[in-house]
């Protein structure tokens, strides 16, 4: 969407606190010997003290309020009373909500506990990767140089990029234009960002895998080389200078 109106703003505002600190909590909430479905409905509990509602499960009829992705799992992870968290799993929690007509999408990596399986790199990698794309972007950047940039500084920590899933466009829906905000510089790509636009940034970070495939739940992403991936996401408003980071709250750059 596009802001046209400060009641706009505030609607974003208002959905974007919704997520970024149910997201945060959620971080702190989990432990070893949880399962995700545990770690899920806490998260629900939360969206719905703000009157919030999940957006997966209004958009897609996703089975939970949010996406619990653990180790090898990449993203869109189904919470489960079978899924037991460990210490040093690496836990990726993505939250998105509708809140009085407005969408908001934030999501976070993280090292449970010790880094007893050294994921740590990778996920402050993807939380550097995310940083720095997102203070390079404003109005009337090429989207595909903000793609590049991701890329070139993954490459540089040694790490790959997903070239089949990205960010997106957020605000009256849960996905909008402008749609596959990639994580790599597509040459063809002529679209610019645009001023007061909202987008939701993320970051798909791997150490092995290029493309993201689907699980035959019909949600769950891996690699299709294996190994494992890093997300950060942010949903922004961009601006003629520094982007508004509406989801900030959420503390995944702390």
């Amino acid at each position: 969407m596009s802001i046209t109106k400060e009641s706009e703003l505030l609607g974003m505002q208002k959905a974007a606190e919704a997520v970024a600190y149910t997201l945060k909590e959620m971080v702190n909430y989990a432990q070893p010997g949880m399962s995700t479905k545990e770690l899920d409905e806490y998260g629900a509990k939360i969206l719905n003290g703000f009157g919030a509602k999940s957006a997966p499960y209004l958009t897609y009829g996703f089975p939970g309020w949010t996406c619990i992705s653990v180790d090898n799992e990449f993203c869109h992870g189904i919470p489960s009373d079978r899924r037991i968290l460990k210490e040093g799993d690496l836990v990726n929690i993505d939250v998105s909500a509708e809140l009085e007509g407005f969408w908001a999408d934030n999501g976070n990596s993280f090292v449970l506990g010790e880094d007893v399986h050294q994921h740590g790199k990778l996920v402050e990698a993807s939380k550097a990767i995310l940083h720095k794309a997102i203070s390079k972007i404003k109005g009337g950047v090429r989207i595909a140089d903000i793609g590049h940039l991701m890329e070139t500084e993954a490459r540089k920590r040694g790490f790959r990029v997903i070239k089949n899933i990205g960010g997106h466009g957020i605000g009256r829906s849960l996905h909008e234009d402008p749609e596959d905000l990639l994580n790599y510089g597509n040459r063809f790509d002529r679209r610019r960002f645009k001023k007061h636009s909202v987008v939701a940034i993320e970051t798909f970070i791997s150490t092995t895998s290029s493309y993201a495939v689907e699980l035959n739940d019909g949600w769950t992403m891996v690699g299709n080389k294996g190994g494992y991936m890093a997300q950060h996401e942010h949903t922004i408003v961009v601006t003629d200078g520094q982007p508004i980071i509406l989801t900030a709250m959420n503390g995944i750059m702390n």
